[in-house]
């Protein structure tokens, strides 16, 4: 370390100074503000090509636990898919009507959500049992994404098929198979998951271009305190990319967010502690749907996408639109809870 020290000379020229331009200086110093610190660019990755498929409307898709199997719907297409990534075997059943959503129980089966209301589907035997219809009096509502909750609950909601203002809701089906309207105004139901230590809903509403978050009571099955976490303003930036409109939804091991882009290509990561994007996970396809991790230690992100309403142009340039994509991102996801229903 060198010290310098001045001279009596020198002390008595400063000390000789105008007083008031030593407070200018002084001024001068106080008046610099810190620079912000710049934002951290997100990170990019490229999603493979898992299943050329080409759905009209890939969408829920979740991954067995037992069985080792993706399964996923194609809502325009009227057909539920599955598919073992050890042995590649794809298989689907015809549904006559279309299955906006489905999740497993603990007795083997599935708990389908769609237009004309619950169904209970039977794959191996291609039998399906009707169980409710919520919305028997809308006959232009289908239901459209859903999951259950970490304590078994099925969750499930509903949109216009005209996109007649906000004519759907949001629902739970408890375990006695009894159904239970939660939310009202709803433009178009999508993605939805849960905190990691199970007080906080996720929720996307897809017309209102946001994330929200509720207080989750898991006693009650009940909902509250309604506020936006995430919005999606069209930003195309290093540090954030909210391109299209958010659809289908899951959370990670860590408690970040997967985000569904439809119209912007792409898969993004979320913290929703701080609202800010971390990853964008590119797509060879316009309409992305929705997202699940699965795989050996569920370090695998299954991607649906749909190619529903696009032009022959728009085909040419996405070939494989409607198709499952990949991506194993370096960070794990979370098994998913089955329905319980009464034996």
């Amino acid at each position: 370390m060198k010290a310098f020290f001045l001279s009596p000379r020198f002390m008595i020229l400063i000390c000789s100074l105008p007083v008031t331009l030593v407070l200018l200086r002084i001024a001068d110093a106080s008046d610099k503000t810190p620079q912000k610190t710049a934002l951290t660019p997100i990170k990019t990755m490229e999603a493979g090509l898992f299943l050329d498929v080409k759905c009209q409307l890939g969408e829920g898709p979740f991954w067995h636990t037992e069985e080792k199997r993706l399964y996923w719907t194609d809502i325009d297409g009227c057909r539920v898919h599955r598919c073992d990534p050890e042995t590649m075997k794809h298989e689907f059943v015809e549904t006559k009507r279309r299955i906006g959503c489905l999740v497993p129980t603990s007795r083997g089966s599935l708990i389908m959500a769609g237009h004309h209301g619950l169904e209970e589907l039977f794959f191996d035997s291609e039998k399906a049992v009707f169980l409710d219809d919520p919305e028997s009096d809308k006959p232009d509502n289908r239901f459209n994404d859903g999951k259950c909750s970490p304590e078994g609950r099925f969750w499930f909601g509903s949109l216009n098929m005209k996109g007649k203002n906000r004519d759907g809701a949001l629902y739970v089906m408890l375990s006695d198979k009894t159904v239970h309207k939660r939310l009202t105004g709803v433009g178009c139901s999508n993605g939805l998951a849960w905190s990691l230590d199970g007080k906080t809903l996720y929720y996307i509403d897809t017309s209102k271009k946001t994330v929200d978050a509720f207080d989750y009571d898991a006693e009650t099955a009940g909902i509250a305190n309604r506020r936006t976490l995430i919005t999606f303003t069209g930003k195309d930036t290093a540090e954030e990319y909210t391109v299209g409109v958010p659809d289908g939804m899951t959370i990670d091991a860590s408690g970040h967010l997967w985000i569904a882009h439809w119209g912007g290509h792409c898969v993004s990561c979320w913290n929703p502690e701080t609202g800010r994007q971390l990853m964008k996970i590119h797509v060879p396809v316009s309409r992305v749907t929705s997202v699940a991790f699965g795989g050996e230690n569920f370090e695998t992100l299954y991607i649906t996408t749909a190619r529903s309403d696009m032009t022959r142009e728009e085909e040419e340039r996405q070939p494989h639109a409607g198709s499952v994509f990949f991506i194993k991102p370096g960070v794990a996801g979370l098994p998913i809870t089955a329905f319980s229903p009464p034996q």
